[in-house]
């Protein structure tokens, strides 16, 4: 693959390798009918500042996923297992409290599905309370815990069963979805569905040599289920349209399910979108971004104008031609090879609320480097945009960075950098980075 064209995107797809709205809020009639929390002027004036992690990348040892099967197959392309990782499992209290520390507010995380479920309808009482600790721990500190509940890795069983691909896929998750919330729901602030249940659709536009990602995928899914079983299918590796209409569906049923347990609690997903722009001239291949947002997003952005919120995860943007095309010669790149380019949050949030009518919470954004002034400089850039949109009328709830700490990031290992927080993975010792307090700085003095 030309190494300028990863990113923290397809890095994920590597594993498989071998313009302003303003947003009114609704009346509390029509809210409850609608089964949407009631907005209070309480509610909507709290901005959510705060940093992200995802299970996989952070506890350790998770050992009854789909990930670390396939990380710990022979010829893995992985460049290294993620084992331990940054341990997060045992030291979330100390992770919890440093941000906090910060002047942040908000935790995003996922309770993970293969710990609940290791296997098929044998729920773990004892995952469950140590979650249940992770939520308490949050408010404790007066951290609002937005609770991720399936960020890309699924339980083992699941994927060798078909996965998402799989027709009872939608009722597995939403049993899963209900059982959390019964347990944990009267703890979450706000519960999101699906991490990017549109990122492998995007993959089909990430152009390497010889074809598409997603193409590249779909040409090593054989060679995994020879290792494996041969309905395997996951996040990292299955069919794109297959995966896609099992996770819409799976997004409504979980949505009912979780609000069946608790109708006041918020519920969305998140969405992985790029700044879409089309190179000069523009009339040339300005349609080809509409096919893209066609094809990539709008089945999301459709679904989301009956959820409470839509999340967005923007790392920067994308020229579409065929496809992608390179980060233009001469442009600063980032440690992952992608495009220096904070602006595009602005640019996506108001797209997406344009087309969805809910609010928008930032839920990813961020830049991997190992230089922490150009990270503090993406961070003081990308909250400006914020604060345009918000000035605008634009109803944004939340900027969440990604990531809280150095963590493992899929095919990279541990060599990619996003985290406001450096991991001596030796120790497991925590060092804040400048950009940490630079964005508790903005949480403390911001109007929002």
């Amino acid at each position: 693959m030309n190494e300028r064209s990863l990113t923290r995107r397809n890095a994920l797809g590597l594993l498989c390798a071998g313009a302003a709205s303003s947003v009114t809020a609704l009346s509390a009639p029509a809210a409850q009918a609608q089964g949407r929390p009631v907005e209070t002027a309480t509610t909507k004036s709290k901005f959510l500042w705060g940093a992200a992690t995802a299970g996989h990348q952070v506890e350790g040892n998770l050992v009854n996923d789909d990930c670390w099967l396939l990380e710990n197959l022979p010829n893995s392309i992985f460049k290294e297992p993620s084992g331990d990782a940054c341990d997060h499992y045992h030291l979330f209290e100390e992770d919890i409290a440093m941000l906090a520390s910060f002047g942040l507010n908000a935790y995003r995380f996922s309770v993970e599905w293969s710990r609940i479920e290791p296997v098929k309808g044998a729920f773990s009482a004892a995952e469950i309370a140590h979650y249940r600790r992770m939520l308490e721990a949050c408010h404790k500190h007066g951290i609002t815990p937005i609770v991720t509940y399936n960020h890309d890795a699924t339980p083992a069983w699941f994927a060798l069963a078909g996965g998402w691909e799989s027709a009872d896929a939608p009722a597995l998750f939403a049993r899963y979805c209900a059982r959390v919330t019964r347990d944990l729901g009267d703890l979450i602030g706000y519960a999101m569905t699906l991490n990017e249940p549109n990122l492998f659709m995007l993959f089909r536009w990430m152009q390497m040599p010889g074809g598409n990602l997603s193409d590249f995928i779909l040409s090593n899914l054989a060679r995994t289920r020879t290792q494996t079983t041969a309905k395997f299918s996951s996040y990292f590796m299955g069919d794109p349209e297959k995966m896609r209409d099992g996770m819409l569906v799976a997004h409504r049923e979980s949505r009912k399910a979780i609000k069946a347990e608790r109708s006041g609690l918020p519920v969305g997903f998140s969405l992985a979108i790029e700044d879409d722009q089309a190179p000069l001239p523009a009339m040339k291949t300005a349609s080809q971004v509409e096919v893209k947002r066609r094809e990539v997003y709008q089945p999301w952005l459709d679904i989301a104008k009956t959820d409470d919120y839509i999340g967005v995860q923007n790392y920067g943007r994308s020229f579409v031609g065929a496809g992608n095309l390179p980060v233009p010669e001469g442009a600063e790149q980032t440690q992952n090879h992608s495009e220096f380019y904070p602006e595009g949050l602005e640019n996506v949030i108001r797209l997406v609320a344009r087309e969805t009518g809910v609010p928008v919470m930032v839920t990813e954004n961020g830049i991997s480097t190992n230089d922490d002034t150009r990270r503090v400089e993406f961070i003081k850039r990308a909250v400006a945009g914020v604060e345009r949109c918000r000035k605008d009328g634009v109803d944004v709830r939340s900027y969440i960075h990604w990531s809280l700490i150095d963590n493992f990031e899929w095919v990279f290992g541990f060599d990619i950098h996003f985290g406001l927080v450096a991991v001596d993975r030796a120790t497991q010792k925590r060092t804040p980075k400048r950009s940490a307090y630079v964005l508790g700085d903005l949480a403390k003095k911001s109007k929002l």
